[in-house]
């Protein structure tokens, strides 16, 4: 058997799946993130006769296409030297990924950015996780004080990323930060302050303030006053909506207060930061999960202020950047544009032009983790077969190699219609059953990672 050969697949073990139902919504839970309605996919018939679907594009694609050795980190890396030329000199990349709970996706991850550590000079791993719960993690990195399975437990509780694959990635940073303290890795969580923002995390803005500018302590105190701590976001959007906008208004004015200061240094800037993610938590918990167009709105403001949080971190310490997240966040365009307007990747490329570079995922078939209900319940083990046709799952399983990757900018112009089209591409986040979402791959993404099959990731050991 030849190496390429040695990535082809067999087709004998797919297998056929029914259309999905819509949802009216959905929640994803570690960022509190009530998301709108996903229009209906449009039928594969339709679909089939789309630009570039005319004729069969998968010998194009093939020619774009990189096989895959692995997905485990801990590999050799010669498969992913065509990857890093792809990214060149992107500060930014953005990891998406199918679904919240697949250990390749997960593993996957470690894999890339151990290698951008090690090769492109990568040195933060962002996740759209709670701002504060990012420090908490980078202060075990930076320190080694404490144990990662533990710190895992604390920061990523009742979260898809609670699970086995992360302990791993928190692990190799730390081991990498000892063999290497003049150039440490950093973790940073770029979503805002759910599922809770701490008493202590208020205290690094107010201790800071309470250091340096003691005279306007007691007006941060009244402003903070019934904001301070947020123990539970959900239960505080049962707060009355006017208590609430009056809460994040003072979380405004309380930010102003401290950057009215302008003393500079690093110092400054970390608390003037951490304040103005409380001021982001408050106001995104504005919303009102009753109005679609509030909930909306919500998340198109939360899409914003992560893709801000990425750049303050970006300027500040002239970091490169992976940055993880669902194929919806790093995406150029998500799969309704009408209900979700601008994503955290149109965001970044805003700010960053070329400098960000979107990789987005998709898989053909296996096993997930989701919830039956956004807003409760446990993450379980979901299963899917193999892709239909119409979908873009279908045409992209039929390339010869089980795994790869390729360039939607530079493939063959065959492969460039065909990815330039929409189709329905499964799309899974906190809820499950789900509808495929209407998706053209090379408008989203730069990049693309397919995957013939995934499985669910692996729960964390006690």
């Amino acid at each position: 058997m030849t190496q390429i050969e040695g990535y082809e697949k067999m087709d004998g073990h797919r297998k056929r799946i029914s259309r999905r139902g819509l949802l009216a919504t959905a929640v994803i839970a570690m960022g509190a993130v009530l998301a709108p309605v996903v229009a209906q996919a449009a039928p594969a018939s339709a679909s089939a006769h789309a630009a570039g679907g005319k004729q069969d594009p998968v010998r194009a694609l093939e020619k774009a296409a990189h096989p895959l050795r692995s997905t485990e980190p801990g590999k050799k890396t010669g498969d992913l030297r065509a990857l890093g030329a792809m990214i060149g000199d992107a500060r930014v990349v953005g990891l998406g990924e199918a679904t919240h709970g697949s250990h390749e996706f997960f593993t996957m991850k470690e894999r890339v950015f151990r290698y951008l550590v090690e090769e492109k000079g990568f040195t933060t791993f962002a996740l759209e996780l709670g701002w504060s719960a990012g420090l908490r993690i980078d202060e075990y990195l930076q320190t080694g004080k404490g144990d990662a399975r533990e710190i895992a437990k604390e920061t990523l509780t009742n979260s898809p990323w609670e699970r086995e694959e992360f302990v791993s990635l928190i692990e190799w940073m730390r081991d990498y930060n000892r063999r290497n303290p003049g150039r440490t890795v950093h973790f940073m969580g770029d979503d805002i302050g759910s599922p809770a923002v701490s008493d202590e995390f208020f205290g690094r803005v107010t201790g800071y303030m309470k250091r340096h500018h003691p005279e306007t302590l007691p007006r941060l105190d009244e402003l903070y006053t019934g904001l301070r701590p947020i123990d539970d976001v959900f239960a505080y959007l049962s707060k009355p909506l006017a208590e609430r906008r009056r809460l994040a208004a003072q979380a405004q004015q309380a930010l102003e207060l401290i950057s009215a200061q302008g003393s500079g240094g690093e110092a400054f800037a970390w608390a003037e930061q951490n304040a103005r993610s409380i001021a982001q938590t408050a106001r995104f918990l504005t919303m009102d999960p009753d109005d679609p167009e509030s909930v909306a709105a919500a998340q198109l403001y939360r899409d914003e202020v992560m893709a801000q949080n990425v750049t303050w971190w970006q300027r500040r310490t002239g970091d490169k950047i992976l940055l993880s997240a669902q194929n919806e966040h790093v995406g150029y365009a998500a799969g309704d544009p009408k209900l979700y307007p601008k994503t955290q990747g149109a965001f970044l490329r805003d700010t960053m032009g070329e400098s960000y570079l979107p990789i987005g995922f998709t898989f053909n078939q296996g096993s997930f983790l989701s919830k039956d209900a956004a807003l409760g319940g446990d993450w379980k083990k979901f299963t899917v077969g193999a892709a239909t046709p119409g979908m873009n799952e279908h045409t992209l399983d039929r390339v010869r190699y089980r795994d790869y990757y390729l360039d939607a900018r530079k493939a063959p112009a065959a492969a460039r219609a065909w990815l330039n089209a929409a189709r329905p591409t499964r799309n899974v986040g906190t809820q499950y059953p789900w509808p495929d979402s209407d998706i053209a791959i090379a408008r989203s993404f730069d990049v693309l990672i397919h995957l013939d099959e995934v499985r669910e990731a692996d729960k964390l050991k006690p």
